[in-house]
Protein backbone atom coordinates (compact mmCIF):
# COMPACT_ATOMS: atom_id res chain seq x y z
CA UNK A 1 0.00 0.00 0.00
CA UNK A 2 0.99 3.54 -0.11
CA UNK A 3 0.81 4.99 2.98
CA UNK A 4 1.74 8.42 4.65
CA UNK A 5 3.30 8.87 8.15
CA UNK A 6 3.17 11.46 9.68
CA UNK A 7 5.57 11.49 13.25
CA UNK A 8 8.72 9.67 13.44
CA UNK A 9 9.83 10.19 16.31
CA UNK A 10 11.29 7.47 19.16
CA UNK A 11 8.13 5.41 18.28
CA UNK A 12 6.77 6.89 14.67
CA UNK A 13 10.60 6.03 13.36
CA UNK A 14 10.62 2.59 13.89
CA UNK A 15 6.85 1.58 12.92
CA UNK A 16 7.39 3.00 9.82
CA UNK A 17 10.31 1.12 9.48
CA UNK A 18 8.50 -1.46 9.96
CA UNK A 19 5.98 -0.84 7.37
CA UNK A 20 9.13 -0.44 4.33
CA UNK A 21 10.41 -4.22 5.49
CA UNK A 22 6.85 -5.42 5.16
CA UNK A 23 7.03 -3.74 1.10
CA UNK A 24 5.29 -0.70 1.86
CA UNK A 25 5.33 2.75 0.06
CA UNK A 26 5.94 5.09 2.94
CA UNK A 27 5.99 8.59 2.75
CA UNK A 28 6.80 9.79 6.16
CA UNK A 29 6.88 13.51 7.44
CA UNK A 30 8.28 15.03 11.06
CA UNK A 31 9.34 18.38 11.83
CA UNK A 32 12.56 16.83 13.40
CA UNK A 33 13.88 13.88 12.51
CA UNK A 34 14.43 12.08 9.21
CA UNK A 35 14.77 7.97 9.38
CA UNK A 36 16.52 6.07 6.86
CA UNK A 37 14.62 4.01 4.18
CA UNK A 38 11.27 6.87 4.47
CA UNK A 39 10.89 9.58 1.82
CA UNK A 40 10.14 12.21 3.16
CA UNK A 41 7.65 14.86 2.19
CA UNK A 42 8.24 18.85 2.48
CA UNK A 43 4.52 18.63 4.72
CA UNK A 44 2.33 16.81 6.42
CA UNK A 45 -0.39 17.41 3.67
CA UNK A 46 1.91 16.36 1.15
CA UNK A 47 2.81 13.33 2.78
CA UNK A 48 -1.12 12.28 2.38
CA UNK A 49 -1.41 13.03 -1.16
CA UNK A 50 -2.45 9.59 -2.71
CA UNK A 51 -2.03 7.45 0.12
CA UNK A 52 -4.09 4.25 1.14
CA UNK A 53 -3.50 4.55 4.64
CA UNK A 54 -2.14 7.83 6.82
CA UNK A 55 -0.77 7.15 10.24
CA UNK A 56 -0.10 9.72 12.68
CA UNK A 57 2.01 9.26 15.69
CA UNK A 58 2.06 12.79 17.73
CA UNK A 59 2.75 13.77 21.27
CA UNK A 60 -0.94 15.31 22.30
CA UNK A 61 -4.30 15.70 21.18
CA UNK A 62 -3.59 19.75 20.19
CA UNK A 63 -1.04 18.16 17.67
CA UNK A 64 -3.25 15.67 16.48
CA UNK A 65 -6.37 17.71 16.19
CA UNK A 66 -4.25 20.56 14.04
CA UNK A 67 -2.37 17.92 12.07
CA UNK A 68 -5.38 16.07 10.99
CA UNK A 69 -7.53 19.17 9.96
CA UNK A 70 -4.33 20.06 7.77
CA UNK A 71 -3.91 16.01 6.07
CA UNK A 72 -7.47 15.88 5.63
CA UNK A 73 -8.43 18.16 2.67
CA UNK A 74 -5.20 16.54 0.77
CA UNK A 75 -6.52 12.67 1.70
CA UNK A 76 -8.03 10.94 -1.21
CA UNK A 77 -12.23 9.58 -0.83
CA UNK A 78 -12.32 6.54 0.76
CA UNK A 79 -8.19 6.07 2.25
CA UNK A 80 -8.12 5.41 5.86
CA UNK A 81 -6.74 7.92 8.60
CA UNK A 82 -5.62 6.35 11.34
CA UNK A 83 -4.37 7.97 14.40
CA UNK A 84 -1.88 5.92 16.74
CA UNK A 85 -1.60 8.93 19.67
CA UNK A 86 -2.62 8.79 22.83
CA UNK A 87 -4.90 11.32 23.14
CA UNK A 88 -8.44 12.11 24.69
CA UNK A 89 -11.26 10.36 23.60
CA UNK A 90 -13.12 13.08 22.70
CA UNK A 91 -10.45 13.77 19.87
CA UNK A 92 -10.37 10.57 18.55
CA UNK A 93 -14.01 10.99 17.90
CA UNK A 94 -13.88 14.29 16.43
CA UNK A 95 -11.59 13.76 14.23
CA UNK A 96 -13.55 10.49 13.30
CA UNK A 97 -16.29 12.65 12.42
CA UNK A 98 -14.20 15.23 10.37
CA UNK A 99 -12.36 12.44 8.58
CA UNK A 100 -15.85 10.90 7.60
CA UNK A 101 -17.96 14.09 6.33
CA UNK A 102 -14.62 14.52 3.80
CA UNK A 103 -15.29 11.03 2.64
CA UNK A 104 -13.00 9.40 4.61
CA UNK A 105 -12.80 5.99 7.08
CA UNK A 106 -11.06 6.84 10.31
CA UNK A 107 -9.12 4.84 13.32
CA UNK A 108 -7.73 5.44 16.45
CA UNK A 109 -5.22 2.86 17.33
CA UNK A 110 -3.00 3.73 20.09
CA UNK A 111 -0.18 1.42 21.14
CA UNK A 112 1.43 -0.40 23.72
CA UNK A 113 4.68 -2.18 24.01
CA UNK A 114 7.21 0.82 23.97
CA UNK A 115 10.39 1.66 21.94
CA UNK A 116 11.53 -2.10 22.18
CA UNK A 117 7.80 -3.06 21.24
CA UNK A 118 8.16 -0.51 18.08
CA UNK A 119 11.51 -1.37 16.94
CA UNK A 120 11.06 -4.99 16.73
CA UNK A 121 7.30 -4.93 15.05
CA UNK A 122 5.83 -6.52 18.44
CA UNK A 123 3.14 -4.40 19.49
CA UNK A 124 -0.68 -4.28 20.80
CA UNK A 125 -2.74 -2.01 18.72
CA UNK A 126 -6.04 -0.99 20.35
CA UNK A 127 -8.31 0.15 17.80
CA UNK A 128 -11.86 1.96 17.13
CA UNK A 129 -13.34 1.88 13.85
CA UNK A 130 -16.26 0.66 12.24
CA UNK A 131 -15.32 -3.37 11.51
CA UNK A 132 -14.91 -2.30 8.20
CA UNK A 133 -12.01 0.41 8.59
CA UNK A 134 -10.60 -2.46 10.81
CA UNK A 135 -10.45 -4.87 8.08
CA UNK A 136 -8.72 -2.45 5.73
CA UNK A 137 -6.62 -1.20 8.71
CA UNK A 138 -5.35 -4.73 10.53
CA UNK A 139 -2.68 -6.42 7.39
CA UNK A 140 -1.12 -2.56 7.74
CA UNK A 141 -1.20 -2.84 11.87
CA UNK A 142 0.61 -6.29 11.38
CA UNK A 143 3.23 -5.13 9.84
CA UNK A 144 3.89 -3.11 12.84
CA UNK A 145 2.33 -5.23 16.01
CA UNK A 146 2.04 -8.58 17.29
CA UNK A 147 -1.74 -8.41 18.42
CA UNK A 148 -3.96 -6.12 17.01
CA UNK A 149 -7.12 -5.85 19.01
CA UNK A 150 -11.18 -4.20 17.64
CA UNK A 151 -12.22 -2.59 20.79
CA UNK A 152 -15.30 -0.98 19.40
CA UNK A 153 -16.44 2.62 17.18
CA UNK A 154 -14.27 5.43 16.96
CA UNK A 155 -12.54 6.53 20.05
CA UNK A 156 -12.96 2.91 21.44
CA UNK A 157 -8.88 2.36 21.12
CA UNK A 158 -8.05 5.60 23.06
CA UNK A 159 -10.84 4.27 26.38
CA UNK A 160 -8.81 0.98 25.84
CA UNK A 161 -5.68 2.71 26.13
CA UNK A 162 -6.53 4.98 29.23
CA UNK A 163 -8.54 2.85 31.46
CA UNK A 164 -5.29 0.13 30.95
CA UNK A 165 -2.56 2.65 31.77
CA UNK A 166 -4.70 3.93 35.12
CA UNK A 167 -4.37 0.21 36.02
CA UNK A 168 -0.82 0.26 35.11
CA UNK A 169 -0.25 3.68 37.28
CA UNK A 170 -2.23 2.31 40.15
CA UNK A 171 -0.71 -0.97 40.55
CA UNK A 172 3.38 0.68 39.75
CA UNK A 173 2.55 2.62 42.85
CA UNK A 174 1.23 -0.12 45.00
CA UNK A 175 3.74 -2.53 43.83
CA UNK A 176 6.43 0.07 44.97
CA UNK A 177 5.04 1.06 48.08
CA UNK A 178 4.76 -2.78 48.96
CA UNK A 179 8.85 -3.30 48.17
CA UNK A 180 9.40 0.07 50.47
CA UNK A 181 7.46 -1.69 53.21
CA UNK A 182 9.15 -5.01 53.33
CA UNK A 183 12.10 -3.12 53.07
CA UNK A 184 11.22 -1.24 56.58
CA UNK A 185 9.87 -4.91 57.85
CA UNK A 186 13.14 -6.50 57.05
CA UNK A 187 12.02 -8.72 54.35
CA UNK A 188 14.45 -9.24 51.81
CA UNK A 189 13.31 -8.24 47.98
CA UNK A 190 13.80 -11.49 46.78
CA UNK A 191 11.67 -13.52 49.21
CA UNK A 192 8.92 -10.74 48.70
CA UNK A 193 9.21 -11.15 44.82
CA UNK A 194 9.03 -15.16 45.41
CA UNK A 195 5.88 -14.64 47.37
CA UNK A 196 4.42 -12.05 45.75
CA UNK A 197 4.93 -13.25 42.25
CA UNK A 198 3.55 -16.70 42.56
CA UNK A 199 0.58 -15.43 44.83
CA UNK A 200 -2.25 -13.51 44.99
CA UNK A 201 -0.27 -9.77 44.60
CA UNK A 202 0.98 -11.33 41.02
CA UNK A 203 0.70 -8.35 38.71
CA UNK A 204 2.59 -7.32 35.69
CA UNK A 205 4.45 -4.08 37.36
CA UNK A 206 5.57 -7.15 40.07
CA UNK A 207 6.30 -10.42 37.08
CA UNK A 208 7.27 -8.90 33.84
CA UNK A 209 8.27 -5.50 35.24
CA UNK A 210 9.52 -5.45 38.75
CA UNK A 211 10.57 -1.53 40.32
CA UNK A 212 13.47 -3.28 42.47
CA UNK A 213 17.10 -3.54 40.95
CA UNK A 214 18.40 -7.26 40.52
CA UNK A 215 15.02 -9.06 41.07
CA UNK A 216 12.64 -11.12 38.43
CA UNK A 217 13.42 -10.57 35.04
CA UNK A 218 15.51 -7.63 33.22
CA UNK A 219 13.88 -4.17 33.54
CA UNK A 220 14.80 -0.20 33.61
CA UNK A 221 14.93 -0.93 37.50
CA UNK A 222 18.22 -2.62 36.46
CA UNK A 223 19.45 -0.08 33.98
CA UNK A 224 19.33 2.85 36.31
CA UNK A 225 15.42 3.73 35.74
CA UNK A 226 16.36 4.95 32.55
CA UNK A 227 12.74 5.11 30.53
CA UNK A 228 11.05 1.49 29.06
CA UNK A 229 7.72 4.17 29.78
CA UNK A 230 8.91 7.69 31.28
CA UNK A 231 6.74 8.76 34.35
CA UNK A 232 5.70 12.12 32.58
CA UNK A 233 4.15 9.70 29.99
CA UNK A 234 2.17 7.84 32.74
CA UNK A 235 1.46 11.48 33.89
CA UNK A 236 0.06 12.23 30.56
CA UNK A 237 -2.21 8.99 30.26
CA UNK A 238 -3.70 9.09 33.96
CA UNK A 239 -4.49 12.77 33.20
CA UNK A 240 -6.02 11.55 29.98
CA UNK A 241 -7.64 8.98 32.75
CA UNK A 242 -9.15 11.58 34.94
CA UNK A 243 -10.72 13.89 31.94
CA UNK A 244 -12.17 11.34 30.71
CA UNK A 245 -13.93 9.84 33.96
CA UNK A 246 -14.84 13.42 34.68
CA UNK A 247 -16.52 13.88 31.16
CA UNK A 248 -18.13 10.42 31.79
CA UNK A 249 -19.12 11.09 35.42
CA UNK A 250 -17.15 8.18 37.10
CA UNK A 251 -15.57 7.90 40.67
CA UNK A 252 -11.61 7.13 39.64
CA UNK A 253 -10.47 7.86 43.29
CA UNK A 254 -7.40 5.32 42.76
CA UNK A 255 -6.54 6.85 39.51
CA UNK A 256 -6.77 10.26 40.74
CA UNK A 257 -4.30 9.79 43.36
CA UNK A 258 -2.10 7.52 41.58
CA UNK A 259 -2.39 11.04 38.78
CA UNK A 260 -1.33 13.25 41.69
CA UNK A 261 1.13 11.04 43.11
CA UNK A 262 2.40 10.78 39.56
CA UNK A 263 2.66 14.68 38.99
CA UNK A 264 4.41 15.10 42.27
CA UNK A 265 6.87 12.78 40.80
CA UNK A 266 7.33 14.32 37.80
CA UNK A 267 6.80 18.28 38.28
CA UNK A 268 8.29 18.66 41.97
CA UNK A 269 10.88 15.58 42.80
CA UNK A 270 13.11 14.41 40.06
CA UNK A 271 10.90 11.77 38.11
CA UNK A 272 11.06 13.62 34.98
CA UNK A 273 13.31 11.60 32.63
CA UNK A 274 13.09 8.39 34.59
CA UNK A 275 11.11 5.36 34.12
CA UNK A 276 7.80 4.95 35.82
CA UNK A 277 9.09 2.56 38.16
CA UNK A 278 11.17 4.77 40.23
CA UNK A 279 8.18 5.23 41.68
CA UNK A 280 10.52 2.63 44.39
CA UNK A 281 13.55 4.80 45.30
CA UNK A 282 11.05 7.63 46.01
CA UNK A 283 9.12 5.45 48.44
CA UNK A 284 12.28 4.65 49.76
CA UNK A 285 13.22 7.83 50.82
CA UNK A 286 10.19 8.64 52.55
CA UNK A 287 8.51 8.36 56.14
CA UNK A 288 5.02 7.90 57.36
CA UNK A 289 4.50 11.63 57.88
CA UNK A 290 6.45 12.58 54.40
Amino acid sequence: MKIGFIGLGNMGGPMAANLVKAGHEVTGFDTVVRPEGVRMAASAADASRDADVVITMLPNGAIVDAVTSEVIPAMTRGAVLCDCSTVEVETARLVAKRAGAAGLLAADAPVSGGIGGAAAGTLTFMVGAEPATFARLEPVLQAMGKRIVHCGNPGAGQAAKICNNMILGVTMIATCEAFALADKLGLSRQSMFDVVSTSSGYSWTMNAYCPAPGIGPQSPADNGYRPGFASELMLKDLTLSQAAAEAADADTPMGALARELYKRFVEDEDGRGKDFSAMLPRFEKRHRSA
